[in-house]
């Protein structure tokens, strides 16, 4: 059992200077550093397709596979983390990284692409989106929707800075040489951070955030075989629970409602009829970025104070509202405008789902969990992503696609509204099917 430090010194010094808050800030860098690509994918389909000349589909096609990949793997890297730690995991997802982005600077043909981009890239997105929050969300009892708020506000504002970055180097530079440079900083970042993310307090002999003398310490982290079960009988009961299931449709509708629009909104403004700017346009980005980042922080601090429903349900429906914008907009101070509506709709949209984990399940191995709802983030960002290109291939306009986008965004909403009240937790009692070695030892009385 690991030794954990409990004296009144050491609490009164944990709440100012708990290494929680550390694994905050390096969760921000991390989250910042692997997502953009990502999140910019939009610019890398204007430049794919001058640089290459293939078609809007079959460029997008590379989004949709990746999407795939990172939604398969998403509940395995769950796994992965609960049962050998997080740390570890983010090894391997850092050699994915840096390997995949360095691949991409030799691409000639479309499986290349596929390739590089769609399943190594993919293997890596999984892992860093399922550990990187799990991780802050292990080191705080209380305070999460703060240390969530500040993490996914942000290591989401990435886009806003690194977008027009993008944009800048593939101008400037050929695309080899960008494909070199970004995975040499980006690199350098990760496996300088990852040393230092421990997955659990217990991993430095600490509590989380807020835990007190009267909590029951942390169960043992150090044998591999009860941390195994534990995560396996966690994992039996939850999904025994509505709310497993439901988490896992909303999200998934969410992001179809999301990345129809992530991944068209560039093409659709630099198109002639638009005339807007590449440059121009990838503010569009960055300006959805900077205003997600705000909701990305109040959302879970709000769903933290008063229960996570119905702030999910006014985030997904401002996301759905925004998107009717875009059949009136033409110049690029009205795509601004929808960007900044849409970009608090979709940070709400993403950044609740560790906050509304905890209501349901406490402070149970939730990595797998997550893995789950990120299976349904990931299939819905392939299928959106696609499908705003097949539809503007097939008929020369996004409109159809902007109303699917409405649609789906509205009716995770409504499913929203259908959950368990989150003032009680689902399954407080799932420790009574474990052995007694394997469960959560008693408090320590004081005095």
């Amino acid at each position: 059992m690991v030794k954990l430090d409990e004296t009144p010194a050491a609490g009164r010094l944990s709440s100012l200077h708990h290494y929680g808050w550390a694994i905050v800030g390096m969760a921000t860098v991390l989250q910042l550093t692997t997502n953009f690509i990502s999140q910019a994918f939009s610019i890398l389909i204007v430049i794919m397709q001058d640089e290459f000349g293939w078609t809007l589909t079959s460029i997008i096609f590379a989004y949709f596979f990746r999407s795939i990949v990172s939604a398969i793997l998403s509940p395995v890297a769950g796994w992965m983390a609960d049962r050998y730690g997080s740390r570890r995991t983010l090894v391997i997802a850092g050699i994915c990284y840096t390997s995949g982005l360095l691949l991409l600077s030799t691409i000639s043909t479309q499986w290349q692409l596929y390739l590089y981009y769609s399943l190594i890239l993919g293997v890596a997105q999984s892992l860093f989106r399922v550990n990187i929050p799990t991780t802050v969300a292990a080191w705080f009892k209380k305070r999460l929707g703060v240390a969530v708020g500040i993490q996914q506000s942000a290591g989401g504002m990435g886009s806003s800075i690194m977008a027009p970055a993008l944009a800048l180097l593939l101008s400037r530079t050929d695309w080899e040489t960008a494909f070199w440079i970004i995975p040499a900083i980006g690199g350098t970042i990760v496996f300088s951070l990852v040393a230092f993310f421990h997955g659990d307090p217990a991993d430095r002999g600490k509590r989380p955030y807020g835990a007190t003398d009267d909590d029951p310490p942390p169960a043992d982290t150090s044998n591999p075989a009860i941390t195994k079960l534990r995560s396996k009988v966690f994992l039996k009961q939850a999904r025994q629970t509505r709310a497993f299931w439901n988490l896992i449709g909303i999200h998934y509708l969410g992001c179809i409602g999301h990345s129809i629009v992530m991944v068209g909104v560039v093409f659709f403004a630099t198109r002639p009829e638009q005339g807007v700017s590449l440059q121009a346009a990838a503010f569009i980005i960055s300006i959805y970025t900077l205003t997600a980042s705000g909701s990305r922080f109040a959302v879970p601090v709000l769903a933290d104070m008063f229960g996570a429903k119905w702030v999910m349900a006014v985030a997904y429906t401002i996301q759905g509202i925004s998107v009717a914008l875009l059949f009136w907009t033409h110049d690029p101070w009205q795509f601004y405008l929808f960007a900044t509506v849409f970009g608090v709709g979709l940070g709400g949209e993403m950044s609740a789902f560790l906050v509304i984990d905890r209501q349901y399940y406490g402070m149970g191995p939730v990595r797998a969990i997550f893995g789950f709802q990120n299976l349904g983030s990931g299939i819905g960002m392939a299928v959106g992503g696609l499908l705003g290109g097949v539809i503007f291939d097939m008929f020369g306009s996004f409109d159809i696609a902007w109303i699917i986008s409405i649609a789906t965004s509205l009716g995770g909403a409504a499913f929203i509204l259908l959950l368990e009240p989150t003032s009680r937790v689902l399954i407080p009692d799932w420790e009574d099917a474990l052995p007694p070695e394997a469960r959560t030892p008693a408090p320590v009385a004081s005095g």
